[in-house]
Formats: structure tokens, C-alpha cells, sequence
């Protein structure tokens, strides 16, 4: 039997991973069974903690990163808890490996007077223009994942309440709300610039973002559209499609918001992964400190 593939399968079906997160399993595991050849052609139910332990050197010795290490243990943990459930072998060889520890990067994100910038620069008679502005103004008002905002439709967004319903990572559904801003940026785009991008093409959709011919923009699309903006801007910043996701949330918690309501907008599972944003600038930091410390002021 392809275990390999059998586990894909059902990482695809039953555990609704992302494509993405599939094509790392892969990998991980092609890496795992050229591993298991070099070996003397290992059986899966031959692998035990000395093996393991072998196999983590053969990561090292690749000069792999901490976080790569990480990946690849974590993704045959969960490959060899799929092969107990099917009773091809008898104990998890990888559950007890202790997984290293990898640095949390500080994510980046815009001040203020930057995303006043990129705000300015789309032309809003044009359709391009508005759907751009659409793009940024809702990335930046909601926290959504970019892959988030290419799979809106129509029927997601309710202006009466100004909500979106939300599909995230393992088809998790979620409502998050948007601001006057991201409101008159959508409204424009979809009565205005969607209709004329709609008329390019013989195909009807009702995906909310279109691309120049008519059709459902990509992720790959909207990474570009962000490029482009940010060089019409002329910030020398760098940009990435989490980077407003990474704004929404610094200005969030910057303002005073919980940080268990940011992490259900943000639509994270665990409280960890939005504590990495509870950073603050250093300008926020030294107004705190003058404001609220007794001896701070002459």
C-alpha cells in the first residue's frame, strides 16, 4: 500500500488541509522515505528512536534551518499518528522528538504615515484603480489572509452590518467586521469598476475580485497588485501579502484592543500565535512611558 499517498489523501479529505500545507507533507515525506532507502530500505514499522535520531542528524548535516528541522519532524508526527490509526504500526516513533526551538521573528508591519501612501496613489475613476483600492482598504480593515480575500463572493459581504463571512484555513468559518473606509472602497468597486470588468468576459462569477479579463483574480494576482502599488507609492519598505495582516493587528492591539478579540478576527486557533503582535513601536513605547511614569517630566 502507498501510505505516502493514502496520508495525503487523507490530510486533503478528512483534515481539510490547504494545498500548500499539502505540497510541505509531501516533501517532508519524500525527504523522510530517500532517508528511509539510504539506510538499507527501512520498512516504516522498522523505525524506532535510534532511527529517528539518525534522521535528525541527516536534517542537520543537509544544513537546514531550525525552522525547516521543525516542519519536518512535525509533518511525520502526524504521518506516523495516521499509520497507528490504521494499525500498520504500533507506536508513534517521532512523539516524543523534541522539536527545536526556532526564533520568532517580530513581524513587520506599516506605520500610519506609510499606509496613508499606499491609500492615495490608485486611480478611483479607473476599474483597476477601484478594485485596487478595494484590495488594500479591506486587507487592511479586516486582517484577512490574502488567500481570504481572493475567495470572497458576493454573498459574503453584508453592507447592511458591515460583516464578512470569512473562509480560512481548514475550511474555518468566521464573521469579521469592516469600517466606514473599507465600506465606500467596496461599494464603489462592485456598482462601478467590478460591473465594467464583468462585461470583458462571457463567463459570470461571483467572486468579488476580477482580474483584467474579467475573471477571479488570484492569490499570485493580488501579490502583484501590492507590488505595484507600493512602487506607485515610492516607499523603499518592503511589501508581502501578510504585511497588512500584520498592520491590522499591530494597530489593533497598539490601540488597546483584547487580544482574544484580535485573535478571533484574525481567525487564529491558539491565543500563541496572535501574542507574537503584542510588540509596540518604539515611538508608542517612549509616549507611554512620558505619559504615565511620575518622573519622566522636569
Amino acid at each position: 500500500m502507498n501510505y505516502m499517498q493514502a496520508f495525503i489523501e487523507y490530510m486533503q479529505i478528512e483534515k481539510n488541509a490547504s494545498p500548500n500545507t499539502v505540497i510541505h507533507y509531501r516533501k517532508d515525506l519524500k525527504t523522510f522515505f530517500s532517508f528511509l532507502q539510504r539506510e538499507g530500505k527501512l520498512e516504516l514499522n522498522q523505525v524506532d528512536y535510534q532511527v529517528v535520531r539518525l534522521f535528525l542528524t541527516f536534517l542537520h548535516d543537509q544544513k537546514l534551518s531550525r525552522r525547516s528541522i521543525s516542519r519536518t519532524i512535525s509533518s511525520l508526527r502526524s504521518f506516523y499518528k495516521y499509520l497507528e490509526r490504521e494499525n500498520y504500526v504500533s507506536k508513534n516513533p517521532f512523539i516524543n522528538v523534541t522539536l527545536p526551538k526556532t526564533s520568532q521573528p517580530i513581524p513587520t508591519f506599516f506605520y500610519k504615515e506609510e499606509l496613508g501612501k499606499l491609500l492615495e496613489v490608485n486611480d478611483l475613476s479607473d476599474p483597476l484603480g477601484q478594485r485596487n483600492q478595494a484590495i488594500i482598504e479591506l486587507l487592511y480593515a479586516t486582517g484577512i489572509r490574502v488567500s481570504e480575500c481572493q475567495g470572497l463572493r458576493l454573498t459574503d459581504i453584508d453592507f447592511s452590518i458591515g460583516t464578512l463571512f470569512v473562509t480560512g484555513k481548514g475550511r474555518k468559518e468566521r464573521y469579521v467586521p469592516f469600517g466606514k473606509f473599507a465600506k465606500i472602497a467596496l461599494e464603489r468597486y462592485i456598482k462601478d469598476g467590478r460591473d465594467k470588468l464583468l462585461n470583458k468576459t462571457n463567463s459570470p462569477t461571483d467572486f468579488v475580485f476580477l482580474n483584467a479579463r474579467g475573471t477571479p483574480l488570484s492569490d499570485r494576482g493580488i501579490r502583484l497588485i501590492l507590488n505595484k502599488i507600493l512602487e506607485k507609492a515610492a516607499l523603499t519598505v518592503n511589501i508581502h501579502p501578510h504585511k497588512l495582516r500584520h498592520t491590522f493587528a499591530t494597530h489593533m492591539l497598539n490601540e488597546g484592543a483584547d487580544l482574544r478579540a484580535v485573535q478571533e478576527l484574525l481567525g487564529h486557533d491558539n491565543l500563541s500565535s496572535t501574542q507574537i503582535y503584542t510588540h509596540v513601536t518604539k515611538d508608542r513605547l517612549r509616549s507611554v512611558y512620558m505619559d504615565s511614569h511620575p518622573r519622566a517630566k522636569g
